[in-house]
């Protein structure tokens, strides 16, 4: 049996199509291998999980993903933050210790400045924030959101002509 002109074009539009986004399920199953925290509820579109080290944890599956994590205490204890690692490295496989020393240095950074701070670890973006609240989250002290990052968009400058070297 023959091949013929269509395989080309069936191959061609396979590898262009995009990465589907993973299921909101699987990444709710990763969230709790990776963590060892345990499924408190679903909420659209996401789950709310219970965890030893967190007084809150919530997984948004919208794109880009996030995790939110609350602690009741302003400066929270280190299993806190080895738990915003692990749900770094589960979001986005960012390196677990890089991760946890990055939200304990922007805590750290936003009880001094008394402002949000944030920062990357591998292919997350963590925004940690202390202080009293007033929204949704009220109650809480510490707050870290660990969001899946974007990749940048590269872009050729407008000014240099595609062969001429940079310098």
């Amino acid at each position: 049996m023959r091949a013929g002109p269509l395989l080309p074009l069936v191959l061609a539009v396979l590898w262009a199509a995009p990465a589907r986004a993973e299921s909101c399920d699987a990444l709710t199953a990763r969230v709790i291998r990776v963590t060892g925290a345990s499924l408190a509820g679903r909420s659209e579109p996401g789950a709310v999980f219970r965890a030893a080290d967190a007084d809150r944890m919530v997984l948004d599956c919208r794109a880009p993903a996030r995790i939110v994590l609350g602690s009741v205490e302003r400066r929270p204890p280190v299993g806190w933050f080895t738990l915003v690692g692990l749900a770094a490295r589960a979001l986005g496989r960012a390196p677990l210790r890089e991760a946890q020393v990055l939200a304990l240095n922007l805590n750290q950074d936003s009880l001094l400045g008394d402002a949000p701070f944030e920062g990357r670890a591998g292919g997350v973006v963590l925004r940690c924030e202390t202080g009293p609240r007033s929204d949704s989250l009220a109650g809480l002290a510490s707050i870290c959101t660990v969001t899946v990052a974007r990749r940048p968009t590269l872009r050729r400058k407008a000014a240099l002509p595609p062969a001429s070297p940079a310098g």
